[in-house]
């Protein structure tokens, strides 16, 4: 049985468990009701639809909107794509074409019968689960013929809005000792409807997420990779108002994590609950079968509140992540569930309570990938008080055995990192990583301590919380603001129109193939 350094009692997390998988379950039953636009996007670029019209529309856009229109979205794209492949010998790159160029009207065509639907779609399925397949073996083999770096793995990021010049950034931080980095998507594009096409050299903050900047990038790090000896993880967004289609087009280009999180789309992007609750699903379904380690934004929180007193939403959220994600067929290992050293440091002993909800969080999801954030809120722009906490971060991370420790940069609150910036967090982290390498082994915490009775008091603050949103329905909590001070309507927010509740005829075989419970 798992020991507790902190003296958790485990009957007490597991009844935190059971309180979290009941909030999840009706979530899931209402899920499982409805498609949306971007879903039904996603199942069109799964099946090999690309491009753009004249006008730089999406084509997987193109033929959405088309039925949505018409009313007919509701028995789902893959509906009408069969029969068309059936009644004009065409793929569906070339349907796709035709609806966009006029000459082709899905909602006319014959209905064939089930069976000869699936016979058609079946080729174009098979391929896409072979590709997908392709890229997860592609990367085993890397990651057992180069290895892929000791936890906790170090995360940087790039941002300059021009994809060659992150490939510059990104290959420069792989020789300074990275293990992920992640391409920041630039300012605003979690709001589009739509995936821009191709490669992009202007972006706000960060740069455009599309699959050929997926490929560029990919093919940069095995590059590199194989240069120092090292896979080097590449991570991205499937977060907002396009998450399963930005999923398949990481799965389909290799990526090896992606930030993946209702919850803070809904939050801090005003995003609406429905939409994205039901977009999460097929877009956690995706990253699981691609081996795709999600990252949750639960740190995100202590930016709006305070990270002291409201440290059980974190928690609790991590709880209903972990549910959700389990319901879409995703493995712990694959749970990048977040949380972050936040604290006011004028705080006295913020350092013992850090590290508390740090070995409390890796305590009681002992095989998941946590995603640990760094010193953000708080940082002020003196660099040398800055790299103070980011070393301070870094030694709570190895002595609580982290997964993922996104760096923390010393120039926070002044810069997008130099990669000068980024050369001194590495040191920093990979000095503080080998020089306290067992320290986790080696202390144990005082009985009735400090850091005991603050692990022990978060668990049972975040059971309360839990009582109360399953008593309440998330739908509910979310719009009394229970995470993070922040207060969303269930009709509100962004993208409620691209919700479509199903017809009978509806079918996404990909969801029962990708969690292994079909076959072709």
């Amino acid at each position: 049985m798992q020991k507790s350094k902190l003296g958790l009692d485990f009957n007490k997390v597991a009844e935190a468990k059971r309180l979290a998988q009941s909030i999840a379950i009706p979530v899931q039953q209402f899920v499982e009701g409805y498609t949306t636009v971007t879903v039904e996007r996603t199942l069109c670029r799964l099946l090999g639809i690309d491009g753009i019209d004249a006008n730089e529309v999406p084509l997987p856009n193109i033929l959405v909107d088309t039925l949505k229109e018409k009313g007919v979205l509701n028995q789902g794209v893959l509906f009408h794509l069969a029969n068309a492949l059936i009644e004009t010998g065409l793929n569906p790159q070339q349907i796709a074409e035709q609806v966009s160029e006029g000459k082709l009207d899905l909602n006319r065509i014959n209905v064939y019968s089930t069976e000869k639907r699936e016979a058609a779609l079946n080729p174009y399925i098979k391929q896409a689960i072979e590709r997908i397949s392709a890229n997860r073996k592609r990367r085993e083999n890397y990651i057992a013929t180069l290895g892929g770096g000791s936890k906790p793995y170090i995360y940087v990021i790039v941002a300059t809005g021009n994809i060659y010049e992150d490939v510059i950034q990104a290959q420069a931080a792989a020789r300074q000792g990275a293990d992920i980095i992640a391409v920041i998507r630039t300012t605003g594009q979690s709001l589009l409807d739509y995936v821009p096409y191709g490669a992009t050299t202007e972006g706000f903050g960060g740069t455009f997420a599309t699959q050929e900047n997926f490929r560029i990038m990919r093919t940069a790090l095995n590059e590199v990779g194989e240069e120092v000896g090292r896979y080097i993880r590449l991570c991205n967004y499937c977060s907002g108002l396009c998450m399963p289609e930005i999923a398949a087009m990481g799965a389909l280009e290799g990526l090896d994590v992606m930030l993946n999180d209702a919850l803070y789309g809904i939050l801090f992007r005003d995003i609406n609950m429905q939409r994205t609750l039901i977009d999460q699903y097929f877009s956690r379904a995706i990253n699981a079968f691609a081996g795709v380690i999600i990252n949750t934004g639960e740190d995100n929180y202590l930016t709006t509140a305070d990270a002291f007193e409201e440290a059980r939403t974190v928690l609790a959220s991590d709880l209903i992540n972990e549910q959700l994600a389990l319901m879409a067929g995703l493995p712990e290992e694959q749970m990048g569930l977040g949380h972050a050293f936040e604290m006011n440091p004028e705080l006295e002993n913020g350092f013992l309570y850090e590290l508390a909800q740090a070995q409390m969080t890796r305590e009681i999801f002992p095989k998941a990938t946590l995603k640990y954030m760094p010193p953000t809120k708080f940082m002020t722009g003196n660099i040398f008080k800055g790299q103070i906490q980011n070393a301070l971060f870094n030694q709570i991370s190895i002595w609580t055995g982290q997964g993922i420790q996104l760096l923390g940069m010393m120039t926070e609150a002044i810069h997008t990192p130099f990669m000068s910036d980024r050369a001194v967090a590495i040191e920093n982290a990979r000095y503080i990583f080998s020089n306290m390498k067992n320290i986790g082994d080696e202390v144990e915490f005082k009985e009735d301590g400090i850091i005991r009775k603050r692990a022990q008091q978060v668990l049972e603050e975040a059971i309360e919380l839990l009582k109360r949103i399953d008593n309440e329905g998330l739908f509910s909590s979310l719009e009394k603001g229970i995470f993070g001070d922040v207060k969303r309507a269930k009709t509100g927010g962004k993208g409620l129109q691209g919700v479509v509740q199903k017809s009978a005829e509806y079918n996404n075989p990909f969801i029962g193939l990708m969690k292994g419970e079909t076959t072709i």
